[in-house]
């Protein structure tokens, strides 16, 4: 039973480092390369997540790094040998933390869209 518990923590690791190959290459590109002087400010943020694919696109950028880097972390400590009450204990934890960082993106995303100009309406109807 444990090595079906572990299989699954390595697929999401395979499949969210997979996404973030994609993830990070755009973000670079659109912040970095595409971004005039280099990096936006808060005007260009607020155009630029004026459309409704970027912001899903930024929002699985949040998800799969969150998710790689909480079953990264339970990984790492569930390398030290830990006992299964111990485990269930890192794998609550892990989730409630990488919950609350998802939470937080997702209302930052809001908070930022909601001070923003009429391009971003549709998310407040």
């Amino acid at each position: 039973m444990k090595n079906k518990k572990s299989s699954w923590g390595w697929f999401w690791q395979s499949v969210t480092g997979i996404l973030l190959i994609l993830l990070v290459g755009l973000h670079m590109i659109a912040h970095h390369f595409v971004a005039e002087g280099g990096i936006r400010d808060f005007q260009q943020v607020i155009a630029y997540l004026s459309n409704p694919i970027i912001i899903l696109t930024e929002l699985a950028f949040l998800i799969s790094v969150t998710v790689h880097a909480m079953l990264g972390m339970r990984s790492i400590l569930f390398d030290l040998g830990l006992s299964p009450q111990w485990e269930r204990v890192v794998t609550y934890g892990v989730v409630v933390i990488g919950g609350l960082t998802v939470l937080y993106g997702f209302w930052l995303t809001y908070a930022i869209l909601a001070q923003g100009s009429a391009p971003t309406a549709f998310l407040f109807r």
